[in-house]
């Protein structure tokens, strides 16, 4: 019994205090030689051109359900302690975890219907790699453990930021500090670890996209396109 305990105590450590080391350290280094290595690697590889459809209706929830949700990690993470005096409310608590969950149900769904696309679609499923399925395995993981950590812990934003917040910002000091997350419910420890395994998968999928967006577009003049083709056969010289 002692030594089983000890196990699972040396594996809280490796899982908590080490992986998110070795992730972010995976991260750095591969992102960087890849981007000098192979820069034109940087890109979504988009499959758009090969089916439209079901591509749009998956994209559009994904993506901002995704980044909302991420958004709201980023926001409890910097500042819990606004967000503690949000939550004070039941109404904006209320608001705050209902929004939440909404949008992870939205990026499931999104990411569900991406799967399901290139299942259907032979050529779709012709340009997906074995990184792809991965990527998408650990989506899915990491984004369904969160639907369920709203629907069955509840209350998310609360303890994210008077739990998880000070956990991370140990991590930032290089002081981890497990007292915040041996007591948590294994459906949050799975979600944390996820995330650590997602970091380190990240530099060899076409997720790193995101770190190259087109922001020039933003404020790029507009372009205007015109198209000078003949509706009908043009007349042939005589």
């Amino acid at each position: 019994m002692q030594l089983s305990s000890e196990l699972l105590r040396n594996l809280e450590v490796f899982l908590f205090a080490a992986l998110p080391y070795v992730s972010l350290t995976i991260f750095l280094i591969v992102t960087i030689q890849r981007y000098r290595q192979e820069t034109f690697s940087y890109s979504s590889l988009s499959s758009q051109f090969l089916e439209n459809r079901q591509h749009f209706w998956g994209l559009v929830p994904f993506h901002y359900g995704l980044l909302t949700v991420l958004a709201g990690h980023v926001v409890a993470f910097l500042i819990p302690g606004t967000v503690l005096a949000w939550n004070s409310r039941p109404l904006r608590l209320y608001v705050l975890e209902v929004s939440a969950l909404v949008c992870g149900i939205l990026a499931v769904i999104g990411l569900v219907m991406g799967v399901f696309r290139r299942l259907h679609s032979s050529r779709v499923r012709g340009v997906t790699t074995l990184a792809d399925w991965i990527i998408f395995v650990m989506l899915l993981v990491q984004m369904a453990s969160g639907v369920m950590m709203a629907v069955f812990v509840g209350w998310g934003s609360s303890w994210f930021a008077a739990t998880i917040s000070p956990y991370l910002w140990s991590l930032v000091k290089l002081q981890p500090d497990l007292n915040f997350v041996t007591g948590l419910p294994w459906l949050v420890k799975l979600h944390i670890v996820s995330a650590y395994l997602l970091i380190g998968f990240f530099p060899f999928t076409r997720l790193v996209h995101v770190l190259v967006i087109p922001n020039m577009y933003l404020w790029r003049r507009t372009q205007v396109v015109r198209w000078y083709g003949f509706r009908t056969q043009p007349p042939r010289p005589s």
